[in-house]
């Protein structure tokens, strides 16, 4: 397939740009393969507007068309030529409702030239095949291919932990993925357990995701481990190598928590179609609780039912917040952080081990694994320690962004496979920043960033379901890493108040605790002004007090204390 024969029209004059906090432009719109580019026309004066807009045409989730003066058209069918020349005065409007939640519209005159577009945009925007995405096409003077793929090895981060443990060890019996296909080549697990048991235990999960490291807690030695379901079925079948392997992570007589992020009944449910739960005799040291949370289509669908609410002009704020309790969003928001809070307490608290999963283990397992690390570990709170989580725990712990980022909320194709698991996680850890004002080294652009990277961006991070799928595609030999740009970009994305915390957090999950994500949520429906300087004089004043410090960052001198932060109501 060639990109050319998708586009029917490369070129457009007297195109009229408008969307919430720009002014409209006229320009001339060009569409390539993979943008959409409105240049602005000469001024009368005979100077030249600087203004360009660029729209990675992958990052248009539906799109709507109208046309006007078709009544003219109607009304002439008579006369030939005045149907001729009606029809050419007649103009069209394309409305673009994009993934990172901007709307867009674009006012084309000429009927034949406005369907054109919106054929064009429409084909370009479904291109499934990975390898024609613009990642593959991308590339930047400034940046070489190899560079920032090196940034977080994962082989290193888990031989590093098993050296100083010495109870753990890097195994690569997944090297041809062969043990499990969205499993990276290396894991960490018990190095008293050879590959052989690890192959067995692997056959009894679902999807052969068996029993691996997650977080090891240096605090106390204790250690939170991920899977998916094993199958046991309606006749309880068993594996002796999963219950010596999950048996050997508990010394002497220590106990375990599996949290299952199931319902008790879903659990039992998935049992009778071949799924199911560890049971209680055949892991007798293993306490199972359940918390259930919502993915898949219930997800979506809350996803969508608050963007419609945050785009609908209020007419009421009762109606208006009646229709954001609808949606179900931030009850979701408080189970996920209800849910890691208490795997964190079970490992902090309760000094005992954790096993996560669900049914697959790639979504909710994921997001409570991680938003786990970031309550416990200070390093997983600080910019490089945050990329380093995402690698392990979302990217290369098999979470389907492909299938889960295909679409966002305005698509008319609603497809199972989609859900908001990750922006679910990235609104959580919104949630931590904004009651811990201090205690993130990165601010809210970075999460705002990541959002939109993650359903279109020109780097090759997100790309993929797995890591076997990457590596048959060529991915890092063949695309860049978005953790290099977002380095280069460091300052932008740095939280003026952080001052290092040591301590876990333990965010309040009450009701009038977790707030709507207004920075993402709202930041196309209504002016940022206000909150922008906000930051700009919180930065100046964080600034001036390091420099009063000897440009040294202390806490809490070099930042604003967090009773201050919390009076900006940030």
């Amino acid at each position: 397939m060639e990109f050319a024969e998708l586009i029917k029209t490369t070129k457009v004059d007297n195109v009229v740009f408008s969307c919430p906090g720009l002014q409209p432009v006229t320009g001339t719109l060009c569409i390539t393969s993979h943008h959409l580019l409105l240049s602005s026309q000469t001024g009368g004066s005979g100077e030249q507007s600087q203004i360009e807009l660029w729209l990675l045409i992958r990052n248009v989730d539906a799109l709507e068309k109208s046309v006007q003066n078709l009544s003219w058209y109607q009304s002439s069918r008579t006369n030939s030529s005045t149907r001729e020349t009606r029809l050419t005065n007649a103009s069209g409007t394309i409305t673009l409702k994009c993934k990172d939640l901007k709307v867009l519209q674009l006012e084309i005159l000429g009927m034949e030239e406005c369907l054109n577009v919106a054929r064009s945009i429409e084909a370009l925007s479904s291109v499934e095949s990975v390898m024609m995405m613009y990642p593959f096409f991308y590339r930047p003077q400034s940046m070489k291919l190899e560079n920032g793929w090196q940034l977080h090895i994962l082989e290193q981060y888990y031989q590093q932990l098993a050296s100083d443990t010495g109870a753990w060890r890097l195994s690569y019996v997944n090297k041809d993925f062969g043990a499990c296909s969205s499993y990276p080549p290396a894991a960490i697990v018990p190095a008293t357990v050879d590959d052989a048991a690890l192959r067995k235990s692997a056959h009894f999960r679902q999807g052969r995701r068996f029993p691996v490291l997650s977080y090891y807690h240096k605090k106390n030695g204790t250690v939170m481990l991920r899977s998916s379901q094993p199958l046991v079925g309606p006749n309880r079948k068993r594996c002796t190598e999963d219950e010596q392997l999950l048996s050997t992570v508990l010394e002497g007589g220590d106990r375990g928590f599996i949290l299952d992020t199931r319902s008790k009944q879903a659990a039992k449910q998935a049992q009778m179609m071949g799924g199911g739960m560890e049971h209680r005799s055949s892991y007798p040291c293993w306490k199972r609780l359940h918390r259930s949370l919502e993915r898949g289509r219930v997800l979506q669908e809350s996803f969508i039912k608050l963007v419609e609410s945050c785009n609908d002009p209020p007419h009421s704020m009762d109606r208006w917040l009646s229709k954001l309790e609808a949606s179900k969003w931030l009850s979701h928001v408080k189970e996920a952080l209800s849910t890691a809070c208490l795997a964190a307490q079970c490992m902090e608290r309760e000094e005992a081990c954790v096993l996560v999963h669900g049914a697959e283990g790639t979504d909710t397992t994921l997001l409570v694994t991680a938003l786990a690390q970031v309550i416990l570990d200070p390093d997983c709170r600080t910019l490089a320690g945050f990329q380093g989580l995402l690698e392990r725990e979302w990217i290369q712990a098999g979470h389907p962004f492909s299938l889960r980022c295909a679409h966002s909320a305005y698509s008319h194709a609603r497809l199972k496979q989609e859900a908001p698991m990750f922006l679910l996680f990235l609104d959580c850890t919104w949630q931590l920043g904004r009651q811990f004002p201090l205690a993130l080294e990165f601010s809210e652009c970075l999460l705002l960033a990541l959002f939109e990277h993650s359903y279109a961006s020109p780097y090759g991070t997100f790309l993929c379901n797995n890591e076997k799928e990457r590596r048959l595609c060529k991915v890092k030999e063949k695309t860049h890493s978005l953790w290099p740009w977002l380095n280069c970009k460091r300052q932008k994305y740095l939280n003026p108040l952080y001052a290092r915390n040591p301590l876990a957090i333990w965010p309040s999950v009450e009701p009038q605790s977790v707030l709507l994500w207004q920075g993402l949520f709202l930041r196309w429906v209504r002016s940022s002004h206000y909150l922008d300087e906000a930051w700009a004089e919180i930065q100046q004043i964080a600034k001036s007090r390091q420099n009063d410090n000897g440009g040294k960052h202390q806490a809490p001198t070099a930042a604003l204390t967090e009773a201050e932060a919390k009076t900006l109501d940030i």
